[in-house]
């Protein structure tokens, strides 16, 4: 089997308790061609001079540090531009690859038969402590997990553990990288992505995703936060992407969803604001012919 260069993006903004550990995961794979470029984006709580010491033995590492926190999507295009692999891992610093990882997502990225470009995983649940609290495919299970072209079933509804994804750059760089003006980079990504290119999914967890209070995707769920708005201007442009009745009427669904959830957080000025979206799309001058 060839063995394609693969760059490992490993982003960190204060995780020091955690990103040792998961910079060791990308150097112990069972895969030896790895690009791994580690960028702290500001920290403030002493990680960079801890990933400055580690690194020292690990010479062959890159290493980018930001003075001042630039967000992560911007962070993330500034390692695409770098990552000269023809696969990419994002990696979140709080997050750990298992030993075959990156060797699992190549075999499935290079098989011609699938046909895919980016491939996602099961993963193992852990709490903040790396004590194991489950599995992802828990809450969905595999046989109810689309492959191939599967756009329609991201408006619908979250089922990709993001964090395990690997992928072509090709794609990242076919969709124009990732949009700086959001607060959090998965939803935009996998939409855009999935409208161009075909998915593969493995029921073997490859990661272990630690469940952090304070992490992005927690945010998803906080009254007023920058990652809830994002997620409405998604949905904008998944209107823009849409091209049958039949994806109208997932953004229909997804939007009811992300309406009850903003009355739940009696966040009266989201509600209202994807209540407008949502009659503006059920207008019949809005409609797909």
């Amino acid at each position: 089997m060839e063995t394609p260069l693969v760059t490992v993006l490993c982003l960190c903004y204060n995780q020091k308790k955690f990103i040792q550990e998961s910079i060791e995961s990308v150097i112990n794979q069972t895969y030896k061609n790895i690009e791994l470029i580690v960028m702290d984006d500001g920290s403030t709580d002493g990680s960079q001079a801890l990933i400055e010491s580690f690194l020292k033995k690990h010479p062959q590492v890159k290493f980018i540090s930001h003075s001042i926190n630039q967000g992560y999507c911007k962070t993330l295009n500034e390692g695409v531009e770098l990552a000269n692999g023809k696969f990419i891992i994002d990696l979140a610093a709080d997050d750990i690859l298992l030993p075959e990882r990156v060797a699992a997502g190549v075999e499935s990225l290079m098989n011609l038969h699938a046909g895919c470009d980016l491939q996602f995983t099961d993963a193992i649940l852990i709490d903040e402590n790396g004590n194991s609290i489950g599995y992802h495919s828990v809450r969905f299970p595999h046989r109810l997990i689309p492959r191939g072209d599967i756009y329609i079933n991201l408006i619908d509804r979250y089922f990709i553990c993001s964090p395990t994804l690997m992928f072509k750059k090709s794609v990242v760089i076919a969709i124009g990288g990732y949009d700086e003006t959001l607060a959090f980079e998965d939803f935009d990504f996998l939409i855009r992505a999935s409208r161009q290119f075909k998915f593969c999914y493995s029921a073997t967890p490859l990661i272990k995703r630690r469940m952090v209070k304070t992490s992005m995707s927690s945010k998803q769920f906080v009254k007023g936060s920058d990652q809830r708005w994002s997620t409405l201007e998604v949905c904008k442009k998944i209107y823009n992407l849409n091209k049958t009745r039949a994806e109208h009427a997932a953004l229909k669904r997804r939007l009811r969803y992300e309406i009850l959830l903003s009355i739940r957080m009696a966040d009266i000025k989201l509600t209202i604001a994807f209540f407008k979206f949502y009659f503006r799309l059920s207008s019949p001058n809005t409609m797909l012919l």
